[in-house]
């Protein structure tokens, strides 16, 4: 059940990204890499508490 969940919410969110990144100003690889280190430092913090 937490597998499904786990996808589900991973689909969700990089659809979310995806239309995301067509609307922000400058370069969209700028954004990709911002959002790649903030989702690390989420996943990170999780894992320690």
């Amino acid at each position: 059940m937490a597998i499904q969940t786990t996808v589900g919410w991973s689909l969700i969110t990089s659809g979310m990204v995806t239309l995301l990144l067509a609307y922000l100003p400058y370069p969209s690889v700028y954004w990709g890499i911002g959002l790649l280190i903030l989702g690390l430092f989420i996943f990170v913090t999780r894992r320690l508490y």
